[in-house]
This record gives structure tokens, C-alpha cells and sequence, in this order.
């Protein structure tokens, strides 16, 4: 089965977003997601969704964009554990092959 790349731009698509990459995970399928924009706030220490560690704990990877932190005013250390910094180039590039879905 093919990776699964999932682009999050919009925080009101977030809870679906992640329950499609927990359900994808625990079918074995690599999942990795990239939070840009204004969702990136949702991945703060403290405040992120027990969804958000339900599908880490599945083995989701969660990186937050660099882009889109600095707009939110962010720094990296205010993310969730576990979450790591990147950008779309990178972000794309790492997933080549990857089924990628923009929610």
C-alpha cells in the first residue's frame, strides 16, 4: 500500500484529517502530515487534540510548516511532542510516490 501525504491548511478540517491518517495508519499504511497556514496552531503543547496523540502513537508523522508558524507568531518549542518543523518543499519532496490528500 502506498504512503499517505496529508496537507492541513484549515483548522475546522483538522479532526477529519486526523481520524483519515489514524484509520490509515492502523491499516499499516505510512502517513505523514504537513499542518501549514492557520493550523498550525492546533499543534501547540497543551492544546493540540487527543487526536493528535492517538495518531502519533499510530506512528503518524506530524510536522509543523516553518511558514506558517512564523505567521501564527510561533516558535517550535511551543509545539506538541513529538512534532517536528519543515516546509512544503521538503515536505513534498520526503513524500515522493506518496497519495497526497489536501484537507
Amino acid at each position: 500500500m502506498s504512503a499517505l501525504a496529508i496537507i492541513v491548511t484549515e483548522p475546522d478540517r483538522i479532526d477529519a484529517a486526523l481520524r483519515l491518517a489514524a484509520a490509515a495508519a492502523a491499516l499499516s499504511r505510512p502517513v505523514a502530515m504537513l499542518f501549514d497556514g492557520s493550523a498550525v496552531t492546533s499543534l501547540r503543547h497543551g492544546v493540540a487534540p487527543e487526536l493528535l496523540t492517538d495518531a502519533m502513537a499510530l506512528g503518524v508523522r506530524v510536522t509543523a510548516c516553518q511558514t506558517g508558524l512564523a505567521a501564527a507568531g510561533m516558535q517550535a518549542d511551543a509545539l506538541a511532542s513529538g512534532v517536528d518543523t519543515g516546509g512544503m518543499v521538503g515536505f513534498l519532496a520526503e513524500q515522493a510516490g506518496a497519495q497526497v490528500v489536501l484537507a
